[in-house]
């Protein structure tokens, strides 16, 4: 799908929602606040499409990728997600109404599996505050249909007891570690090892996800950069890719809302969520 095409769908269901928009020249105009929005499909199996007020907005959405961030005004949009190819018409696997995308803020929504093996959806804030000279920033978040597990670098523990959905961080000097995934208080690697490239300024957070059960278990890499420097510069991004083989998968262009109704089949209604 190309980006002409995913800019032109998003400004029609924002104006079927009823989102206000700023138009140039009129007095009455209110600007809108965008959030920047990126999206995690992590459910393993289903490949999906999606589509906002009737409007497709992205298809065949599989299982492992990680959407580019979005810039989206502030507003509320009514979600559908089918089987990929039901079309628009086709049986919701999961509808999400009213969902609410608050102005301002950097998230990222994980569609995933509970502790339990159940789909569901975690909203996080990304932290973009400043980083020092020489520092980068790490997050870990435990999104995998796993026990607890400790987050090792170098062989030694960095987060330690880590539960689904939660996530730890920490601000390190900036170069390359390698880290893995251990069941929690032991030496049993559950996933990686993998190279992690820390570089100055950055924010890499790293996603566990999938089924132990399932033996799928992988990771996804999301990397935020833009944190040192200029005061005044935009916080930038990049989507995630599979550990497995280290390539990048973006969805180029893809709207950022999708995540909120992207649930494994079966799954039948949800409310979209946000947490600031």
């Amino acid at each position: 799908m190309s980006i002409r095409r995913v800019t032109a769908l998003v400004a029609t269901s924002l104006l079927a929602a009823g989102v206000p928009v700023a138009a140039a020249g009129s007095a009455q105009a209110k600007p809108t606040a965008n959030a920047t929005v990126s999206v995690l499909h992590a459910v393993p199996g289903p490949t999906v499409d999606v589509y906002a007020n009737g409007k497709a907005l992205l298809t065949d959405f599989k299982p492992g990728t990680l959407t580019d961030p979005v810039k989206l005004p502030e507003g509320t949009y009514d979600l559908k997600v089918t089987a990929a190819g039901a079309g628009a018409g086709g049986a919701a696997v999961i509808q999400a109404n009213n969902v609410e995308v608050p102005g301002g803020a950097n998230i990222t929504v994980v569609a995933h599996l509970s502790a339990a093996g159940k789909p569901v959806l975690t909203p996080y804030v990304n932290d973009t505050s400043k980083l020092g000279a020489g520092k980068a920033r790490v997050t870990v978040r435990h999104d995998a249909a796993a026990p607890a597990v400790d987050v090792r670098a170098g062989g030694e523990p960095v987060f330690k007891g880590l539960t689904n959905p939660k996530e730890a961080k920490a601000d390190l000097p900036a170069g390359t570690v390698k880290a893995d995934v251990t069941l929690a208080g032991t030496s049993t690697v559950a996933i990686g090892p993998a190279d992690l490239n820390l570089k100055e300024g950055t924010n890499t957070i790293v996603y566990a996800w999938g089924s132990a059960s399932g033996k799928n278990l992988k990771l996804a890499v999301q990397t935020i950069s833009g944190l040192h420097g200029n005061p005044s510069g935009i916080p930038g991004g990049t989507g995630g890719q599979a550990a497995e083989s280290g390539v990048p998968v973006w969805l180029m262009g893809a709207l950022g809302l999708v995540a909120l109704g992207v649930l494994a089949t079966g799954t039948a209604a949800v409310r979209g969520r946000a947490r600031s």
